[in-house]
């Protein structure tokens, strides 16, 4: 049974880490408005472009010639994997989802004996990932030293992909994050970029957006697909970065509530022990003066 004075000091250290867990919600929950924001910005865009790029790719005649970044290279036997978790933790399952996310992909791909290539966007992803598939992972980027979300990062993972896709390195190219639906909820995603595919929703579509396009579509496609894998990198990025504060401040919450819990715990046990000790020192008083 502990001391009193370990009881204490355990006290004392449950309510200090609660003060920090508090502390990291509320500068979670300062974040999260603005990442929700700006995920929010970001979606009107990048799926305009998408959807204009596939409608531009639908006035194509000659498909053969078509840019290898819409069409693809005609094969699927090797798949890059850009797995895009956090820099930092602390954050409940944001991280553990998505890589729950890859990895079933990943077993779809090796089961169908294709060639698997993984680079990862994050450092807890590679943490993650490489106790398993340490030989799979080609590369591995961090922006831990970037204090923002910015478009420049995306395009240095785009151009990343790009010059590896020129080099005839892959066929296919997925990415994985996670998509803020709320504070409570983040949806892992999977999105291949590379050849373009279309999503459900505009698979669904009966309505087709009609558009009249100066110069010639294989002009425009040629310097508009480069920059829409970017836009997708940075859309992914920033849909991340909401949930990563999403998830961090429902952690946060959680690890306050708990410590509270503890607290009050440890407060019923160190008041019984005290007043055990108090009745057994006077039961030794009144004895001893009896026995005078």
């Amino acid at each position: 049974m502990p001391s009193l004075d370990d009881l204490k000091k355990r006290i004392s250290s449950v309510k200090s880490t609660q003060k920090i867990t508090k502390a990291m919600k509320m500068v979670a929950a300062a974040k999260l408005r603005r990442a929700q924001e700006n995920a929010e910005r970001g979606r009107p865009y990048s799926e305009k472009m998408n959807n204009i790029i596939l409608n531009l790719s639908g006035g194509i005649s000659d498909k053969e010639s078509a840019p290898k970044l819409l069409i693809g290279t005609g094969e699927e036997k090797i798949h890059l994997c850009i797995v895009m978790t956090s820099d930092r933790g602390l954050c409940g399952g944001f991280n553990s989802n998505i890589i729950k996310k890859a990895k079933s992909y990943f077993k779809k791909i090796l089961d169908d004996n294709k060639t698997l290539k993984i680079i990862t966007v994050g450092s807890k992803g590679y943490d993650q990932l490489k106790r398993t598939y340490k030989d799979y992972i080609i590369e591995k980027i961090s922006f831990k030293e970037s204090k923002n979300i910015n478009y420049f990062d995306a395009d240095k993972v785009g151009k990343i992909i790009i010059d590896r896709f020129k080099e005839k390195e892959f066929d296919v190219c997925a990415i994985f994050y996670n998509q803020f639906k709320n504070v409570i909820t983040q949806i892992p995603q999977e999105q291949q970029i590379i050849p373009l595919k279309a999503s459900e929703e505009k698979k669904d579509s009966s309505s087709e957006d009609n558009y009249e396009f100066e110069p010639e579509e294989d002009e425009i496609l040629s310097n508009l697909l480069p920059k829409n894998i970017s836009t997708q990198i940075f859309k992914a990025m920033l849909e991340n970065s909401a949930s990563e504060q999403g998830s961090r401040m429902t952690a946060m919450d959680n690890a306050t509530r708990n410590a509270g819990e503890m607290v009050d715990k440890l407060t019923i046990q160190y008041n019984r022990s005290r007043q055990a000790a108090i009745t057994k020192e006077l039961i030794e008083i009144i004895s001893g003066a009896e026995s005078l």
